[in-house]
């Protein structure tokens, strides 16, 4: 048995390249930002940046054209990929994708990428929330 998993938080690098393909088939390129940040043994604070080329096809590359702008925080579950070609001189290139199967938009909703605001519904109520009940149920009956 083996895994191809990869679990991503990050900032979406720049907006999305959509391509629109034969028989309604949608793909989305673009590139995901993530960092770490230490304080180093001399106490200086140290970010270092990866990027990760994102490929999202069909249906949720039609999400993406739609919703995701550079700047927006991405959760993102997909797979590895690596593929080579042979350039024009006739080197062999190779890149590595994480091929998406699962994205969940984490920029709150009417916050902009990019600093500028979001058109948002205006004269609409925020939606109320209640606490859920956690207190103790009379029919548990879970042995721990």
């Amino acid at each position: 048995m083996s895994v191809n998993k990869v679990i991503l938080i990050g900032n979406v690098g720049q907006d999305p390249e959509v391509r629109h393909l034969d028989k309604d088939v949608t793909v989305a390129n673009f590139p995901l930002a993530t960092s770490e940040s230490y304080t180093s043994k001399s106490g200086e604070k140290v970010t270092t940046t990866e990027w990760h080329n994102l490929v999202v096809w069909r249906g949720l590359a039609k999400v993406v054209e739609q919703y995701v702008k550079k700047g927006d925080k991405l959760y993102i579950e997909g797979r590895i990929r690596t593929r080579s070609w042979d350039d024009k001189d006739g080197n062999k290139r190779y890149t590595t994708e994480i091929y998406v199967d699962n994205l969940e938009m984490l920029t709150p909703k009417g916050q902009s990428s990019g600093g500028q605001a979001a058109s948002a519904p205006k004269n609409q109520p925020a939606p109320s929330v209640s606490e859920p009940d956690f207190s103790p149920s009379e029919e548990d009956d879970l042995p721990f």
